[in-house]
């Protein structure tokens, strides 16, 4: 979890423009991950809009780059506001995920909401190749980086 202390102080010193594809590639290596989604949400159309990624098939981007709000893992952790999981998104039988989701080929994953005081900005979903339950501590601090990304996503 030292890692993830690091990942949040850079997300505090950063200024300016942020390099979506790099934070998310040492999110993704601070979780022991391989696969990983940043989606920002459209203020206009309420949509999540896909920022970055890694470990996204090439034929699945299409129908991640934009994700309704309540349809998959991210867009049903936007609609909670709170964290969603899968132990192994390859045997889930919940609905949760899309069907194309097991074409990512990764069975331990999370997506997180992008919060700040309630309102939604994004989700940021991470995930293992192995079956895995994310710790309450894990879920905590992927809940605050999401909350220091909000900086560079909220209008203000």
């Amino acid at each position: 979890m030292n890692n993830t202390v690091s990942i949040l102080e850079s997300i505090k010193k950063s200024k300016g423009e942020v390099n979506w594809q790099e934070l998310l590639e040492s999110i993704i290596s601070a979780f022991a991950c391989t696969t990983g989604t940043i989606h920002t949400l459209d203020q206009e159309t309420h949509l999540l809009m896909l920022k970055a990624q890694k470990g996204i098939p090439e034929f699945l981007l299409p129908k991640m780059a934009v994700i309704p709000i309540g349809k998959g893992m991210a867009g049903i952790a936007a609609e909670r506001r709170q964290p969603v999981e899968m132990c192994n998104l390859q045997t889930d039988e919940s609905g949760v995920a899309r069907p194309a989701a097991k074409e990512t080929k990764v069975e331990g994953s999370i997506a997180v909401p992008i919060l700040l005081d309630g309102e939604l900005f994004g989700t940021l979903g991470i995930a293992k190749p192995v079956p895995y339950d994310f710790t309450k501590e894990e879920k905590d601090a992927l809940l605050e980086i999401g909350g220091e990304i909000e900086r560079f996503l909220s209008p203000s």
